[in-house]
């Protein structure tokens, strides 16, 4: 199983002169994603460096191999946070054709909103991927991307648990995630994280159309059913970071609807 390194960064230049400065490396990322917001946050692991971190993260590289970022990029870095990762070689060959087919839909390849966001379920609290009045404000918003969106997962699993999660994935891609464009693209055994914590488990990376698209799915009632009942019980901590993902020498949001 090929080995990948997922880096959190925290930049002391702005994004575009980061991206530009990358794109003259040999490197070539398999995601390069900017940060834009918290849905769920950690818990009880790796609490320091993931939240007290000044300002916040800025950017996402998903990068094949472990040979570790360009010296030439270290200037443009304040700080990073990183995992390896053992991701399936049916996931990486031919990811970045199937990555930008995801990005830039043909017509025909969004499904349209269920219509879940007109009565949504809502909760206090985001913490158990439920829809908040505060997201689904902050959704509505010019703060938002209004294309797609890839949604940073960590997962760390409590004993004998995992089945109840593996239950929940298979639902996630043939009903409640896939019925409103959600993918999980890339999902991935966590091997090393650089804060020495070993109780993270797993890592995934899913896509959606819209910061709408996953609301539609977090307020939904069909889709709250199974999270309810196979998720949330099977997890120690986990979280959910929201990122738009950019081409290198210039930013853009994810695919326009």
């Amino acid at each position: 199983m090929p080995l990948c390194t997922l880096y959190l960064l925290s930049l002391t230049t702005p994004l575009p002169t980061f991206l530009s400065a990358l794109s003259s490396t040999p490197t070539t990322p398999l995601v390069t994603s900017r940060v834009i917001r918290w849905i769920i946050k950690p818990t009880k692991l790796s609490l320091d460096p993931l939240l007290t971190q000044s300002p916040p993260w800025d950017i996402l590289l998903i990068l094949p191999g472990t040979t570790g970022l360009p010296s030439t990029l270290q200037s443009h870095i304040r700080a990073e946070w990183r995992i390896t990762a053992g991701i399936p070689k049916s996931i990486v060959e031919g990811f970045r054709e199937r990555n930008e087919r995801l990005l830039h839909p043909r017509e025909g390849d969004v499904p349209a909103l269920t219509g879940a966001l007109e009565e949504p379920r809502i909760a206090s609290s985001a913490q158990n991927l439920e829809l908040t009045d505060e997201l689904r404000a902050w959704i509505a918003s010019p703060a938002c991307p209004r294309g797609a969106v890839s949604m940073l997962n960590l997962l760390s699993f409590l004993p004998d648990k995992k089945e109840s999660y593996l239950k929940y994935g298979a639902a996630f891609a043939s009903s409640i995630g896939s019925r409103r464009g959600g993918v999980a693209k890339i999902v991935g055994k966590v091997v090393e994280c650089s804060d020495g914590c070993r109780e993270w488990d797993e890592v995934a990376l899913a896509h959606y159309p819209s910061a709408s698209h996953f609301a539609d799915m977090a307020g939904s009632e069909d889709y709250q059913e199974v999270n309810q009942r196979f998720r949330v019980p099977s997890l120690r901590d986990t979280f959910i970071l929201m990122t738009s993902e950019v081409s290198l020498g210039r930013e853009r949001e994810g695919a326009r609807l």
